[in-house]
């Protein structure tokens, strides 16, 4: 409007008094003219925005970037996490074992716990050997735990095996061989060889032992070694 009323200057009065004429006709809702409503939009739209989102245009939240993706996939029990720990190796836990009270010696507990300062995960089942087999481990009981086992220092995990059912033809082991899994390179570690606790010193083995998942709650490995036909 200021720009067109420098041009209307060069017309004659007449051409003014009717330029001035529809000026002051057209006026906003509240009585002002447009003049008025031009020169207070600029301030306005600043505090509109403000009071839609809460802050300032400087303030405003940016688009969602990577941290609700990074929150989604931790919350994951198991999920392919780029934070999860690295998979426990040989020298990274101790191994023990014990009966279950009661049992008659048919089911055996393997702990291992964390003697590291940070962190590991067990995978999936421990590889479990007897005797001279190292290519064939104990198949697992198709228990799978709830959430990958991942045990901070001095923390433990559990495991379960059958060892035979009642009246099985069965065979005597004073040591076992275990080996861990580590899906990160597709690779399993070769089987050590563990000897058994002093409460347990040695095991009877039937025809088709197994295993359970790593679990970090033992009552859950115990709902499934029990179950376990």
């Amino acid at each position: 409007m200021r720009a067109a009323r420098k041009t209307w200057k060069t017309y004659t009065l007449g051409a003014v008094a009717v330029a001035a004429l529809l000026s002051s006709t057209a006026c906003g809702p509240s009585g002002g003219t447009e003049d008025g409503a031009a020169s207070q939009a600029p301030s306005a739209a600043p505090s509109a925005t403000a009071s839609a989102t809460g802050s300032t245009p400087s303030e405003a939240p940016s688009p969602t970037g990577s941290a609700k993706p990074s929150a989604t996939a931790t919350a994951e029990p198991g999920g392919d996490s780029k934070d999860k720990a690295p998979a426990c190796a040989d020298p990274d836990v101790s191994i023990d074992t014990s009966y279950w009270p009661h049992d008659s010696g048919q089911h055996l507990l393997i702990t291992a716990t964390n003697d590291t300062d940070r962190a590991c995960t067990l995978y999936f089942y421990p590889f479990i050997y007897f005797g001279q087999e190292t290519e064939n481990p104990l198949p697992p009981m198709e228990s799978p735990a709830k959430a990958v086992a991942t045990i901070g220092p001095k923390q433990k995990a559990y495991a379960g095996v059958k060892l035979f059912l009642g009246g099985e033809k069965t065979e005597t082991y004073e040591s076992f061989g275990i080996a861990y899994r580590d899906p990160s390179n597709n690779n399993d570690s070769a089987p050590i060889d563990v000897a058994f606790s002093k409460d347990v010193q040695f095991v009877t083995v039937g025809r088709k032992p197994s295993v359970t998942f790593w679990n970090l709650d033992r009552s859950e490995v115990e709902r499934f070694v029990f179950k376990a036909r």
